[in-house]
């Protein structure tokens, strides 16, 4: 087995080396993704249920279709999304040639985590092989059955001379953090994506951070309670709750808590039965540390529907609080679990006051009737992404970006938003050798005249040039 250095020194060599920059190795790279999602998807989907209890119909939805899919997109763009993008020119530059080159940044480091241990290593991966990058991939070592297939079976469908998978838990990924890398995209808790960040300040590395929060969920006294609680319940209670975009609390009047708690009820026993236990589509805590977390969460306020717990079997019921105070953890901390606190607000007004003064979610819900509650609820708040009507489907498009904002993280990815994460935007500008008696206006000795002249040539209708 080589060291750490060793495999890091051989996927440098490989990128310096320009392998990775031609269309057709990226191609091919990205053609032996899908293939290893192709022959592989039964044994992903076993090591879906061994980790996370997932039903094949979460694991194709959620995990194998949405990987294909980028992968797809990718190979379809590819060369169009690899053109330099030519600019608006001012008169100064006509006779010059301006364009955005997308190069690709080097050796990335991409840190996936537990929760959608497919997709969430995967999509990124898209995007760092399709700008032609060189990646060490390091898997969650909480989701093991997927680590395994990951770092066993998907080296042999990609080029090893420019990609590796590495393992480890905590005190591991703390010595990869120790190595300069040319970008690192991380994915997990805002706890650890501080650690990751204060480690790429080090070496001046930039990051893309995928972190969570609290998203909230406004109900206005207009919609019809049965159909938000179909859609809310579908939303909170996939993969057990554990999805960073998920519903975290309802926000809504009292007279509309009181007829979406049946509602609730009735949604989540059309779902997972009078017994959610032995259903199966209802997922299990990843690990003992967060099941324990979870049921400390219990203790919040009022259970009004669920609260059953099993710690032999993972198993939390699917579960809705009442009467929680903005001081207990349930309201301070990511739920990540089946647990859905309903606090209740007396106007639009103050659901949005209750907001904004919390830190900026990766996703923000509102339901209504009316477009204009939707819109003002988009208007006055800010959120990573935003879904009127419905839960995180969003995400299903990746012609938006999937992001956070503030706390909830930084920069983006899916679909193009993805090969340029992983692409510097190079600025070029090329001209021609000749022409120097136009171009010494600029020169020195100055005058008001050469000034004016110099002050037209650089207008560019209302984009501000500088000459440096």
């Amino acid at each position: 087995m080589d060291s750490l250095e060793d495999t890091l020194q051989r996927l440098r060599d490989t990128f310096r080396a320009g392998r990775t920059r031609p269309a057709e190795f990226r191609a091919a790279q990205l053609k032996g993704l899908s293939r290893f999602l192709r022959d592989n998807k039964q044994l992903l989907q076993e090591a879906l249920a061994e980790d996370l209890h997932k039903s094949p119909f979460e694991s194709e939805m959620s995990e194998i279709s949405i990987g294909q899919g980028e992968i797809d997109k990718a190979l379809r763009n590819l060369r169009a999304w690899m053109k330099d993008e030519k600019v608006s020119k001012n008169l100064a530059t006509q006779l010059d040639s301006a364009f955005i080159r997308k190069e690709p940044f080097g050796l990335v480091l991409i840190i996936a985590p537990w929760n959608y241990p497919v997709n969430l290593t995967l999509v990124p991966l898209v995007g760092a092989l399709a700008a032609g990058n060189c990646v060490v991939l390091k898997p969650s070592e909480i989701s093991k059955g997927t680590e395994k297939v990951l770092a066993e079976v998907l080296p042999r469908y990609l080029d090893q001379s420019c990609f590796a998978v590495l393992l480890g838990g905590p005190e591991e990924t703390g010595r990869l953090l120790e190595h300069r890398f040319d970008y690192i995209f991380f994915t997990g808790s805002p706890r650890v994506g501080r650690i990751v960040m204060t480690a790429a300040a080090k070496h001046l590395t930039p990051v893309t951070l995928e972190l969570g929060g609290k998203n909230p969920c406004y109900v206005d006294n207009s919609c019809d309670p049965q159909t938000v609680a179909n859609r809310v319940a579908f939303f909170r209670y996939f993969n057990a709750g554990q999805t960073c975009v998920a519903p975290d609390y309802v926000l809504c009047s009292p007279a509309t808590r009181e007829r979406l708690l049946p509602a609730l009820q009735r949604a989540i026993t059309r779902f997972f039965g009078e017994d959610p236990q032995r259903s199966p589509n209802l997922g299990r805590i990843i690990s003992e540390k967060q099941f324990g977390r979870l049921q400390g969460l219990l203790g919040c306020g009022r259970v009004a529907i669920g609260g059953q717990s099993d710690e032999g079997d993972r198993y939390i019921a699917p579960t809705v609080l009442v009467d929680v105070k903005e001081t207990e953890p349930v309201m301070q901390e990511e739920i990540f679990g089946p647990i859905l606190p309903i606090v209740t607000v007396g106007s639009l007004d103050e659901a949005i006051e209750f907001i904004n003064r919390r830190e900026k979610p990766l996703a923000l819900y509102a339901f209504s009737s009316s477009s204009r509650v939707v819109r003002r609820v988009l208007a006055c708040t800010s959120s990573g992404g935003f879904c009127g009507n419905d839960g995180f489907m969003h995400m299903t498009l990746a012609s938006l970006p999937f992001g956070g904002v503030g706390a909830s993280g930084m920069g983006s990815y899916h679909g193009k938003f993805s090969f340029d994460t992983f692409s510097h935007h190079r600025a070029c500008l090329l001209r021609p050798p000749g022409l120097e008696k136009i171009y010494s206006l600029r020169y020195p000795p100055y005058s008001p005249g050469k000034l004016r002249l110099l002050l037209v040539a650089m207008e560019d209708r209302g984009c501000s040039c500088t000459l440096l």
